[in-house]
């Protein structure tokens, strides 16, 4: 593939001799006031980034996939109030990164907006720091999103061959399998890539009536002590304590929403689509998955047969479709279209974790990053970082070998990782809201945005709502990160331990090390390319 080095294109680099800002769209200008040049094809409209950022959310998918930790810690309840508490944080989030990113449209996203924030004696190492966490999030969250796909397709094959013994070499096959399609829509198929996430869109939703309507036609249904059925399994003191363990397996349903902002550079009026598509995408998939939950939890049945059934199933949910149906074919076929759109999902998580690897290394943020930046020549997709991230995948698959419980700390990792680089970027945010100069309103005209000289977007909270809202966003972001270091029971023994606090911790201190080590010689922040 012929191959183009981003520091050798050059489409605005008459925009200083110009000095004004006649002759580019609003996407341009966005990206120049930044620094940035824009080089990457704008294939999306709204539509097809709501059908990204829906179904890499695949909320009602994933709550199913993941509920089980929340059934164990919490019972019934502890599910339903779990997820509005989740959900709620996660509106509350997302509208605050919503409004960065309609302040500064660009595919690094957190790191990015950390920069813009933050003091000038900590500006460059905060922002290395959270780019560095977001990258190892992303990369975990590919590896996550293939693997529980990849197990969830065994379990089907074992719904219908019960003598079926699932290996740990055959799990990283259809690891890969899942990988090499995500790759092949990425670069092969790669201009068909916003028409692609448009259709999984109306498969997302199609899906969702395929399993609703059978499962709650044909299962028996509970009644409403669900409501107020809370369970600790996990051994621990109080039911309050259990409950709060349970709250982080909601998160992973959740997680994922900033897709759309590493897919910024991509997106045609960047700057307003991908607020609305954020926030329309968390209040749709937040409801579908409501529903899903409610409808799943009034067909439990026999909750301890449906928590034994980890044991020979590994996703409860598919018995639940079993006794409900009582049909296994049906079931199958319903546990299929999970893994189907679960599969259609790591399409779009490779594609945000390449972009925001290509941006970070845009800013000279890792290691090679000269070959980080190219692009390839026909279809201007950042191949390299695509390679990269598979590659990560690939050698993390390589721990299934040797243990799953070393492999699910991985999944832990994403929200560790991701949710630490929210956390800062909307902290900073709300301290540049409360400081006496606060953020100049929205302008047009205003040809360089950065620490200085701070504008808002177009889209934006104004007013003491948006301080509450972000005060609110920082309150859940610190409740989540701390309990999703936990271990899921008591006592705590090597094949339950949550080591996701040691995983997390090795990539920090190996980010500040690096950082002082290499990253400092090079990392300036977000590089300045272009200006006006």
């Amino acid at each position: 593939m012929e191959l183009q080095s981003l520091a050798k294109t050059a489409p605005v680099a008459s925009a200083t001799e110009n000095g004004d800002m006649s002759g580019y769209t609003r996407d341009e200008r966005d990206l120049i006031r930044l620094g940035k040049k824009p080089v990457l094809k704008r294939n999306f409209g709204f539509m097809s980034i709501l059908g990204f950022s829906c179904t890499v959310l695949i909320t009602w998918e994933g709550m199913l996939i993941v509920s089980t930790q929340s059934l164990l810690n919490g019972g019934p309840a502890g599910v339903i109030w779990g997820y509005l508490v989740v959900w709620a944080g996660t509106i509350s989030t997302f509208t605050v990164l919503s409004e960065l990113a309609s302040m500064a449209p660009t595919a690094g996203g957190q790191y990015h907006w950390v920069a813009m924030l933050a003091p000038d004696s900590s500006r460059r190492f905060l922002s290395y720091i959270t780019g560095w966490m977001t990258f190892v999030g992303w990369q975990a969250v590919t590896a996550s999103a293939a693997y529980l796909i990849g197990t969830l397709l065994q379990s089907v094959i074992i719904m219908l061959k019960s003598d079926y013994l699932p290996q740990p070499w055959q799990t990283m096959l259809f690891f890969w399998a899942i990988l090499a399609f995500a790759v092949f829509i990425n670069t092969v198929a790669s201009k068909t890539l916003a028409h692609f996430e448009g259709l999984i869109l109306i498969l997302h939703i199609l899906g969702f009536f395929s399993i609703l309507i059978p499962l709650v036609y044909l299962a028996p249904h509970g009644d409403a002590s669900l409501f107020t059925t809370f369970i600790n399994e996990g051994g621990w003191p109080t039911q309050g304590l259990s409950f709060m363990i349970g709250l982080p397996a909601s998160v992973f349903s959740l997680i994922g929403a900033d897709s759309a902002v590493h897919m910024s550079e991509e997106i045609k009026n960047a700057s307003t689509v991908v607020p609305r598509a954020i926030v329309i995408s968390i209040a749709v998939n937040g409801v579908l998955g409501f529903a899903m939950l409610i409808a799943y939890l009034f067909c439990l049945g026999d909750l301890e047969a449906v928590l034994e059934s980890q044991e020979t199933l590994g996703y409860p949910f598919l018995f639940v479709f079993q006794t409900g149906t009582g049909s296994t074919p049906g079931a199958a076929v319903m546990g299929l279209i999970v893994v189907t759109l679960g599969v259609c999902s790591t399409v779009g998580v490779l594609a945000s974790s390449s972009r925001m690897l290509w941006s970070f290394a845009r800013d000279r943020g890792i290691p090679l990053w000269k070959q980080f930046i190219k692009l390839g020549h026909r279809t201007s997709i950042p191949v390299y970082t695509i390679a990269f991230t598979t590659t990560v995948s690939v050698l993390l698959s390589l721990i299934i070998l040797g243990s799953s419980v070393a492999f699910n700390n991985i999944v832990d990792l994403s929200i560790a990782g991701l949710y630490s680089s929210y956390l800062l970027s909307c902290a900073l945010l709300l301290w540049r809201r409360l400081q006496s100069q606060g953020i100049k309103p929205y302008s047009s005209e205003v040809r360089r945005v950065g620490p200085h000289n701070l504008h808002w977007g177009p889209w934006r909270i104004p007013g003491v709502l948006g301080v509450l809202n972000n005060a609110f966003a920082c309150m859940y972001l610190l409740l989540v990160w701390f309990w999703a270091f936990w271990p899921p029971v008591t006592p705590v023994v090597p094949e339950t331990m949550n080591f996701s606090v040691l995983t997390f911790g090795a990539t920090a201190l190996f980010a500040v090390v690096w950082y002082f080590l290499q990253g400092k010689k090079e990392y300036e922040g977000p590089v300045v390319e272009v200006e006006l």
